[in-house]
């Protein structure tokens, strides 16, 4: 009875040894990694590691777990903590080094690799490594140099010849390439992802023949595997064979009932190529014939958030949510849905709570970019796209948007920066050439921007804005007939395109030819009388070049008629009415503009504006309010509500603020600095005031009321003189100007 206690103490003291525990742990997460059941092995495997944290084995076998289950940042952090308790875990160093060069941190990427280098130089795994390096900063000889190590060492590496031949393509050794890809493919001739890849190579090449060939081969080697199907859908687009791809994907989708992939190809399929209402038609099928696929749930709410249907994909979105809290990609879909519904500020407080989880969802960020953008914050709205491009390089989405910061700003280096890595990203996409182009244009690298032009229009020969851009670029080497000709190109393949007819308008009025243009103008609106942008057009031209205010006027309105939610329509009727002295006209206009589009800012800035002009404080008020309701951040606005809160006598400090947002996002106004300097004025901070009213007269001299405000600013801080220098000014400038007695009366006490 004693010896069997004695064997039970035994067994139990075995059981409840710590390293015997984490050891079985580590095995049975290994068994599940190995199995492909990568969540059960990082469930085991941080078992093991709460055991012991510096359990290095545990810590490394969770790493690679991490980056099966993509997720870089918990594999990063594995990674660093494997090679801080073992300095010599060279095989970590590797595969931290991997990972920083997909993170595109190549320098610190580069501190692993010359580490490991020396140390295990027969290792072929190193200088694969080391040609990520090198490709990835655009050292393409040396990429290639060290891809042919790899394989003196070890030449049966089928993936190896893949790597070599895509750097190869690069480098535009395409003899070279194609050897490449032949011998991965004969290597390893069962891999789906050789033969995909020689197929995809012959499809760049234009060879589609051979490549619908390789692609076939594929599809029989691994017959239960969608993939290669869905390369063969592609190229028959590429072959402008959309019926025929339609057809095959069809019937692929019958093929492969029961997986995933193969029954959302058609449904993807659409989606890829923006059949937006085939896609969702597929999709509400997909739903019912699969509810509990997440993936098939989240894309319909995806597409029902394209198509507009926010109510609908609300409530989808809400299911998931419902039966998963903390779906990060329902989450972000929410913050999505409340952008699109008009409501920023939810949005950004729901991508912030996404963030503050997960800040390296690169989604997140690029939807709360959108958020910010929407509230008039292009600061924040370009930090957040930022983070989005650096976690995802690949995100394209994030690099057309910062082109658009870069277009917004005028920045050239920066766009041409965003438009080679769209045109890296897409290369079959013509929109990327064509920024490139812009961006070269604005630089003056004429022979550049028309080899970009050129490249667009190979992408896409029916592309009207490709011909407005070289019409741009004739203009700006001055040859007036072959831009005309070129915008002309334009016109004729989009006879409603604004921007084309604009072109041609454009090449007229440099010409001096203000007749010319009105009658190219009236010819293309008899033929499209409809056409909304071409009667606000016609306005513009009779108000501008003919000095004609009705004409113009009457032009508006009609385009305000065809069109009534027509912004820019109300705006230029409220400005043309504005200048002829219609001014209550002019505030009806806005006003009733402001009824009709809540979300257009650009109406209560000009009503509050009218109102101002009239000294009506409370009324500029309010609609300064509504303004700031719609982009809470909008510098215009919160310049024109500092400076009315200030003549209102409202809290000093608010105003304060206001101002300095103003400021932040407009440094180079002269309107921003007179309200920032005003508001130093209230505070009795004479000399900042003096400083940035100064700043405003040098920019605007003639503007009576910088002047005025100086002369205040002077008088106070007791420069009698030079105060009385701006009296006279104001009084030359505008001898009617109202608040010249106060003015005066400054001047008499700082004399005094």
């Amino acid at each position: 009875m004693a010896g069997v206690c004695l064997l039970a103490a035994m067994v139990t003291g075995c059981s409840r040894d710590p390293n015997v525990r984490k050891q079985k742990y580590l095995e049975s997460g290994q068994r599940y990694y190995d199995k492909g059941r990568y969540r059960e092995a990082e469930i085991q495997f941080e078992n093991a590691i709460q055991i012991d944290d510096r359990f290095t084995d545990a810590h490394y076998k969770m790493a690679l777990t991490e980056m099966k289950l993509q997720q870089w940042a918990r594999a990063y952090q594995e990674l660093s903590t494997t090679i801080q308790l073992q300095p010599d875990q060279y095989a970590a160093h590797l595969d931290l080094a991997n990972l920083l060069i997909l993170g595109h941190r190549f320098s610190e990427a580069k501190e692993h690799l010359d580490l490991v280098a020396p140390k295990e130089p027969s290792n072929p795994e190193v200088f694969i490594a080391r040609s990520n390096y090198y490709a990835g900063t655009g050292n393409l000889p040396a990429a290639m140099a060290d891809l042919q190590k790899a394989l003196q060492l070890d030449p049966s590496r089928s993936d190896t010849y893949l790597e070599l031949a895509f750097v190869q393509m690069r480098g535009e050794q395409f003899d070279a390439a194609e050897a490449s890809f032949k011998k991965a493919a004969e290597l390893s001739q069962k891999s789906t992802n050789a033969l995909l890849s020689m197929g995809n190579f012959y499809q760049s090449r234009g060879r589609y023949p051979e490549a619908e060939q390789w692609f076939k081969r594929a599809m029989q080697v691994a017959s239960d595997d969608p993939n290669p199907r869905l390369a063969l859908a592609t190229l028959y687009i590429i072959e402008n064979k959309p019926g025929q791809a339609e057809e095959f994907l069809r019937q692929s989708k019958k093929d492969f009932p029961n997986d995933p992939v193969g029954y959302r190809m058609l449904g993807d399929f659409y989606f890829a190529n923006n059949q937006l209402d085939k896609a969702t038609a597929e999709y509400a099928v997909l739903f019912q014939e699969h509810p509990k696929d997440m993936v098939v749930k989240k894309n319909y709410v995806q597409l029902l958030i394209l198509k507009d249907r926010m109510e609908d994909a609300r409530k989808l979105n809400d299911e998931v949510l419902k039966s998963k809290p903390d779906d990060e990609d329902a989450q972000v879909y929410r913050g999505e849905i409340e952008i699109h519904s008009g409501k920023p500020n939810d949005a950004t407080n729901t991508l912030q709570a996404v963030l503050k989880n997960d800040p390296d969802n690169a989604v997140a960020h690029y939807q709360l970019g959108l958020a910010f953008d929407q509230l008039g914050n292009m600061n924040r709205a370009e930090s957040e796209w930022h983070d989005a491009a650096r976690l995802r390089p690949e995100m394209v989405e994030a690099h057309r948007a910062l082109a658009e910061v870069a277009i917004h700003r005028n920045d050239a280096s920066g766009l041409a920066q965003e438009a080679d890595q769209i045109i890296s990203l897409q290369p079959g996409a013509p929109d990327g050439y064509l920024m490139r182009a812009v961006a070269d244009i604005d630089r003056k690298q004429y022979a550049s921007a028309d080899e970009f032009i050129k490249k667009s229009l190979e992408k896409q020969p029916v592309n009207p804005i490709a011909y407005v851009q070289l019409g741009n670029l004739r203009v700006a080497e001055n040859q007036l007939a072959e831009a005309q000709k070129a915008y002309q190109q334009g016109l004729d393949q989009d006879p409603n395109s604004v921007d084309a007819l604009g072109g041609v308008l454009n090449v007229d009025l440099i010409q001096k030819q203000p007749d010319r243009a009105i009658a190219v103008l009236k010819t293309q609106l008899e033929r499209y009388p409809k056409n909304a942008a071409f009667h606000i057009m016609l306005g513009q031209l009779l108000a501008e070049q003919k000095k004609d205010l009705a004409g113009g006027e009457a032009e508006f309105k009609e385009a305000s008629t065809l069109d009534p939610k027509n912004s820019a329509a109300l705006v230029k009727l409220g400005l043309v009415q504005s200048e002829r002295g219609a001014m209550d006209q002019a505030l009806q206009t806005y006003l009733a503009g402001s009824k009709m589009n809540p979300k257009e800012i650009m109406f209560p800035l000009l009503a509050g504006g009218i109102y101002e002009n009239r000294e009506d404080w409370d009324n500029a008020k309010q609609q300064y309010q509504k303004a700031l309701a719609i982009q809470p951040e909008n510098p215009l606005a919160s310049n024109n509500m500092a400076y009315v809160m200030l003549q209102q006598g409202g809290n000093l400090d608010v105003a304060f603020a206001m101002a300095q947002t103003a400021r932040r996002q407009l440094p180079d106004n002269p309107n921003s600095a007179d309200t920032m300097g005003w508001a130093f004025y209230h505070k009795q901070v004479y000399t900042s005031a003096i400083t940035l009213f100064k700043e405003a007269v040098k920019k605007e001299p003639d503007n009576a009321l910088f002047n005025y405000h100086l002369g205040l600013a002077y008088a106070k801080s007791g420069q009698a003189g030079l105060a009385r220098q701006q009296l006279e000014r104001v009084v030359k400038i505008k001898p009617n100007f109202p608040k010249v007695e106060e003015l005066r009366r400054a001047v008499a006490e700082a004399k005094g």
